[in-house]
């Protein structure tokens, strides 16, 4: 059981941004209209490739991957009773809500309902790099699956898959190393210190590293995100290819490989309902927004751009947690290290975390690399979520 303490934010934050953000209206119309471009070419890519025997096969794989993850956790979990069933009025929601996501019926069907009608979707064409990493990406967290924490990481348990797939040619991109982070259920993130984000620099609860197997696949286990006020509930990632793991296989090297994917991936405002009901999310005091009021007008996806990952629950509710699951599409060759909402707040090496003072990632714009730490990574085991609530 982890530990319950909280962390929650002491100060208002900025509209429409992660605490201590700033964007350029202009700019950011401008990065949202390339990002729609792109998920437009990326899906007449991988339409032209689709129906390759390599792009079958994988799809065959990865439904009886995820369909076998699903009995896995719920006998792990000592889970026996069937899933809610839990159905979405499709005619109330709009746009891509409107596509029910939602597949915890497949618990409760017949033994002859085919896996592939459920764990077969292919949910997201493109998640384009143009998606701000925000101001609060750290270089160097722990190569782990388990992110959650003793403190702080208290929550709905979210067990997600990420598989990455090469636009260009349908098939899985193995080796990419994949950064995930995102708030806590009272809307904080570990590692950083801004007006509005009170947390602690050597704080790494919900962050963590996985490199993608054959079939780019990562797996993380983390909690559903908490909310805070100017954005929708979304979970972070960042794809390296070609960075160098260190020797002791605890983090990266910094300034290695490509930044070949930045993406957010968001989650429909049924399930975030739900979730919030429950504790902690419902001590939360920040202002809610919806999906449809996002700065990045998630709201816009369409057949090219599917943001929402697949889900169902593990058992009867909220408490079994939750498996989700989103195949992503992303050009390996692209390198968007140089994009200006690419930008480093901190590092993260075995003497716990540093910022990056070199870095514009609290006043918009790009950070680069200077200020990185000299000392090696780290040996041991990540912090127990050593930051404090300030006063």
């Amino acid at each position: 059981m982890r530990f319950t303490g909280l962390l929650t934010l002491t100060a208002a934050t900025l509209a429409l941004a992660h605490p201590g953000e700033k964007h350029d209206p202009v700019a950011l119309k401008r990065e949202i209209h390339a990002r729609d471009v792109q998920a437009v070419r990326a899906r007449q890519a991988l339409d032209a490739c689709s129906n390759s025997n390599e792009a079958i096969q994988l799809t065959q794989r990865n439904v009886a991957r995820r369909a076998q993850t699903t009995r896995d956790l719920r006998s792990k979990r000592g889970i026996t009773a069937h899933p809610q069933k839990w159905r979405r009025d499709l005619a109330a929601l709009e746009k891509w809500e409107a596509v029910d996501h939602n597949k915890t019926g497949i618990l409760n069907y017949g033994p002859n309902t085919p896996e592939q009608a459920i764990f077969g979707g292919n949910t997201s064409a493109i998640l384009a790099p143009t998606i701000t990493d925000g101001p609060y990406y750290i270089w160097g967290e722990l190569m782990r699956e388990d992110v959650r924490e003793e403190q702080f990481s208290d929550g709905v348990d979210l067990f997600l898959e990420v598989q990455y797939i090469d636009v260009n040619t349908c098939k899985p991109i193995p080796g990419a190393i994949v950064d995930i982070w995102n708030a806590n259920a009272t809307g904080v993130y570990s590692g950083v210190v801004a007006t509005g984000n009170e947390a602690d620099w050597d704080s790494t609860f919900l962050r963590g590293i996985q490199e993608s197997d054959e079939d780019g696949v990562v797996t993380f286990q983390t909690i559903f995100p908490g909310h805070y006020d100017g954005r929708a509930i979304h979970t972070h990632l960042l794809t390296h290819i070609g960075a160098t793991v260190n020797e002791n296989n605890g983090t990266l090297q910094v300034g290695t490989g490509s930044i070949a994917h930045i993406g957010q991936l968001f989650w429909n405002e049924v399930l975030r309902s739900a979730v919030e009901d429950t504790y902690p999310y419902n001590t939360n005091t920040q202002a809610i927004t919806s999906n449809a009021d996002d700065m990045w007008s998630i709201e816009q996806a369409s057949d090219d751009f599917d943001p929402y990952p697949e889900y169902i629950y593990l058992g009867n509710g909220l408490d079994d947690g939750l498996f989700a699951w989103i195949q992503i599409g992303i050009n390996a060759s692209a390198d968007y290290t140089d994009n200006s909402y690419y930008s480093i707040a901190g590092y993260y090496d075995e003497n716990g975390g540093h910022q990056n003072t070199d870095s514009a990632a609290f006043g918009g714009g790009g950070g680069g690399e200077g200020g990185a730490p000299s000392g090696a990574a780290p040996s041991g085991a990540a912090p127990t979520g050593s930051a404090a609530p300030s006063a």
